[in-house]
């Protein structure tokens, strides 16, 4: 009797674990589909509040997923953002605080190859693995999309790109009979399939989803393995160029720079309903995760809205790093959610790795946390922990952090402390009603600068001078608390 009670009562156990582990982690591996913009503005889509550009079919899948309200990029600006979301840590614990060098070949210099991808590691998974578009991440051999993961590479390997061939390959032509390899501007070479050259003859956004949709049909094809697609727009990154009947989708928008930002919005938007429609025709809609998201706050002088956020690209103010997104994925996400809780990009990382089932290098350290189970639950994923950002500036860094719905920031002489779920303007500085809090938070970032490591590489040589001659980062007087009231 007392054997058979037991037998029964580790049957229900193990009922139980089982679909506990069922609810934490969904059997099938989906594929997973990330779908990147390059300085879009918080208010640039229709799900998260723009009133004069239309986005359809972003609007649509964010309205049948999750959207994030609170979501944070690592860095503020596009390479240092680039590699958090690849190696899920912050660019300052490797060296990758700046934009690679501006010159050729990103002056033969790269993310540090110790660093795995996440590609790497849903590749060596079995997954199916793509990159389009705009990489940013090295470009010589040893830092090449098929060389960090990636099955298949199409795009540019440098940090923008024109849009339309009729203007940039005769350009290109013109300097290339001149002799100008090395000194040929980045943005006018061409695209290039898995290290070969290509003559793309599509407007750029529109050639980049195509190259999307033909890579969703050839997965389709292997029903055995899930894939990986990593589409990184340029738009609405400069040069701010559209097609012009993109724009005439916004005749009531009589300003020209956000009549031309639009079109570009508008083209991305095109391409994911055909994306969308290649996941439909191939029977992988439903077993699709799309996310979607941009690199990093907007550039209001180029025609784009960060409100109701104050700040910009660049910035530790929310509109420098905190970007738009959503989580869509049928009978798994919650549709119709909205999140609030704050989420970071370097989160990505671990939650496509517990839902691929793969196995993350032992060494490898991460920054983010699986947040797949708080985004079905709507609960926080870090309750109590932080969020960081540092943009080092011309003798000074500026410096914030998240935790729950408290943002400290020192862009100047003093911390300030802001709710930033009642307040995400940043207007109403509560330092001084609060001194304790900002205390104990200034002193756990500090704790946290202390891993930083000095940059690899400066974007231009001036900017490695002058951080040589100022003594930087200068975290000493970043994390003082003398200037307090």
């Amino acid at each position: 009797m007392i054997k058979q009670t037991l037998i029964k009562s580790v049957c229900a156990l193990s009922v139980l674990l089982a679909s506990a582990a069922c609810v934490s982690k969904p059997a099938e591996r989906p594929n997973i589909l990330v779908i990147l913009t390059d300085d879009m503005g918080y208010a640039d889509v229709g799900f998260n509040g723009s009133t004069d550009i239309k986005t359809p079919n972003l609007d649509e899948l964010a309205a049948n997923g999750t959207i994030v309200k609170s979501a944070y990029n690592a860095h503020p600006f596009c390479g240092p953002s680039r590699a958090g979301i690849m190696t899920g840590r912050y660019p300052h614990k490797f060296g990758s605080q700046f934009n690679l060098p501006r010159v050729s070949r990103s002056g033969g210099l790269g993310i540090p190859i110790e660093e795995t991808y996440i590609s790497k590691v849903l590749q060596d998974s079995g997954y199916y693995t793509g990159a389009i578009g705009k990489w940013h991440l090295g470009e010589e051999s040893d830092y090449h999309p098929n060389n960090r993961g990636f099955d298949e590479f199409y795009g540019f390997l440098n940090g923008g790109h024109d849009y339309f061939p009729e203007k940039f390959v005769p350009a290109y032509a013109r300097q290339k009979k001149q002799g100008l390899d090395h000194a040929i501007f980045g943005y006018l070479r061409p695209l290039e399939r898995n290290g070969k050259e290509v003559q793309e003859t599509e407007y750029v956004t529109d050639g980049l989803s195509r190259e999307a949709v033909n890579f969703i049909q050839k997965a389709g094809e292997d029903k055995a393995n899930p894939f990986f697609l990593y589409v990184a727009y340029n738009a609405p990154h400069t040069p701010m160029q559209a097609k012009a009947e993109d724009m005439a989708q916004f005749p009531e928008i009589k300003d020209k720079k956000r009549k031309t930002y639009a079109g570009m919005v508008y083209a991305v938007d095109r391409g994911v309903k055909r994306m969308v429609e290649s996941l439909k025709a191939t029977g992988q809609y439903d077993n699709t995760l799309i996310v979607f998201f941009s690199d990093n706050g907007g550039k209001p002088k180029t025609g784009a809205d960060n409100s109701p956020l104050s700040g910009r690209k660049g910035d530790v103010l929310e509109g420098g790093y905190r970007t738009p997104m959503f989580f869509h994925w049928p009978q798994k996400i919650p549709a119709g959610q909205v999140f609030s809780h704050p989420v970071s990009t370097l989160d990505l990382y671990p939650t496509f790795s517990s839902l691929a089932h793969a196995d993350i290098p032992k060494i490898k350290k991460l920054d983010g946390k699986d947040i797949f189970n708080s985004l079905v639950e709507n609960t926080s994923p870090r309750p109590g922990e932080m969020i960081y950002a540092v943009r080092h500036r011309y003798g000074f860094s500026e410096a914030a952090a998240r935790q729950d719905n408290w943002k400290i920031i020192k862009r100047d002489k003093e911390w300030q402390l802001f709710d930033v779920d009642k307040d995400p303007a940043e207007k109403f500085n509560l330092a001084a009603k609060h001194p304790f809090l900002v205390r104990e938070m200034v002193a756990e970032m500090e704790v946290w600068s202390w891993s930083n490591v000095q940059p690899k590489w400066f974007h231009i040589h001036k900017e490695g001078t002058q951080w040589r001659e100022k003594a930087m980062p200068r975290y000493h007087e970043t994390f003082s608390l003398e200037q307090q009231n």
